[in-house]
């Protein structure tokens, strides 16, 4: 009985050890198998490869790069100065609406479908990545918080501003103030108060000028044929902020100015986000083939979003080193993913999981950034405003720009 009663233990202990065994080498054979890519895209790294012409390629769109970003974010920088290339001119509205629809068509033509693609990956475990649609979701997310992010930063430079605003409104019967200046207020030596350095006037003045005149403003269609009929005098030289103007237009843009302030920083966080992974996956690549078209695409994105983002910073009237070091960023962003692309392209496998799950959540998230501003920041406040509503000249001319940049730049998925 002894005897039977061992044998049964032995036998129970090996069936145990067996499936034991078997467990673990079926959990060590999923886990190998999903970080592995020999069996996902070997052949495919193989097609058009060419390591020395890539480099050279990588040469060319970095240059090309870095060029189309300078001289798009430079333009509305250099040209605000300019009578045509003036923020508050026709001609930069209309280009702003091309450049807004370009950003759409990156945003939901090229992020959200490569971050879907990125995820929905068959290097990627089956589970939980193919049970749920996650690039939406994290566009969805980004979204949000870019909504919270762009009220919270709103209320707090209008906080910031208030006080200097009531400082203001107390003086409200000097008649200095009917130019929307104040002198000596911050013992700055003569400066005029809301000056800033370059000439600028800061958003403060303008912001405390609307609030002394909003009582006298004309609305509706009085406020439309004012602003014809005083837009065709033009504004004359020197300062030209008296009433020479309908403040029933002007007064969307200075109460804007806050809002111009935290636009230009939270756009240029989703472009920045976006920028350095397009510049890493150009890098890493070893194909001319996939390269080459990606140059074209790359230079054509850079330079319309360098140029609305530009304008942001424009419209914001900071101080010329917060909108040169703003305009750097940008211009260097891709390129520089591009330089560490082609350092690691060596030992880099895009076809990783970590790398297939970064590049999806990122790309996605970016996705979700740049719809929000394209649509709500650039989109929305350009085309619901006095300015847009006043003139159907520039309606159309706005609208067809608009579908023309989302259209041109949605075309270019065709190659890259």
């Amino acid at each position: 009985m002894s005897f039977i009663e061992d044998l049964w233990s032995m036998l129970c202990l090996e069936g145990f050890r067996t499936k034991l065994r078997t467990f673990s080498d079926s959990i060590f054979s999923s886990v190998s198998e999903s970080m592995s890519s020999a069996s996902c895209r070997d052949g495919e790294l193989e097609n058009c490869r060419d390591e020395s012409t890539a480099l050279v390629l990588k040469l060319v769109a970095i240059a090309s790069i870095l060029i189309a970003g300078v001289v798009g974010i430079a333009i509305p920088l250099v040209g605000r100065n300019r009578r045509f290339l003036r923020t508050d001119g026709n001609v930069f509205v209309a280009a702003k609406a091309f450049a807004a629809g370009v950003i759409l068509a990156t945003g939901f033509v090229h992020m959200l479908s490569g971050g879907s693609e990125a995820l929905s990956d068959p290097c990627l475990p089956e589970y939980p990545w193919s049970k749920f649609p996650f690039s939406g979701f994290f566009a969805m997310v980004a979204s949000l918080v870019t909504l919270f992010v762009d009220f919270v930063g709103t209320q707090y430079y209008e906080r910031k501003q208030r006080v200097i605003e009531e400082k203001i409104r107390v003086g409200s019967e000097d008649p200095r103030l009917e130019s929307g200046i104040v002198t000596g207020l911050d013992g700055n030596g003569g400066k005029v108060f809301g000056e800033e350095e370059g000439g600028g006037i800061h958003i403060v003045g303008m912001h405390a000028h609307a609030a002394h005149h909003r009582h006298s403003h004309p609305h509706g269609q009085d406020a439309c044929d004012g602003y014809v009929s005083d837009h065709g005098h033009g504004h004359g030289n020197g300062h030209g902020h008296g009433h020479g103007h309908s403040h029933g237009f002007d007064d969307d843009e200075e109460d804007g100015g806050v809002r111009h302030v935290v636009v230009s920083q939270v756009l240029e966080l989703g472009i920045v986000s976006h920028s350095v992974i397009i510049g890493l996956s150009l890098g890493v690549s070893q194909s001319p083939c996939t390269i080459r078209p990606l140059i074209a695409a790359l230079s054509f994105h850079q330079f319309f979003e360098g140029f609305a983002l530009g304008g942001c910073i424009s419209q914001a009237q900071f101080k010329n080193l917060s909108a040169t070091v703003m305009a750097c960023f940008f211009a260097l962003t891709t390129p520089a993913g591009i330089a560490v692309g082609i350092g690691i392209a060596s030992f880099y496998n895009p076809y990783s999981v970590g790398a297939l799950v970064t590049e999806g959540i990122l790309d996605s998230m970016s996705a979700g950034i740049l719809v929000y501003m394209a649509l709500v920041d650039l989109i929305a406040a350009d085309f619901l405003s006095k300015r847009m509503s006043c003139n159907f000249r520039l309606q159309v001319v706005s609208y067809f720009t608009l579908f023309l940049g989302a259209g041109l730049m949605s075309s270019l998925a065709i190659w890259a």
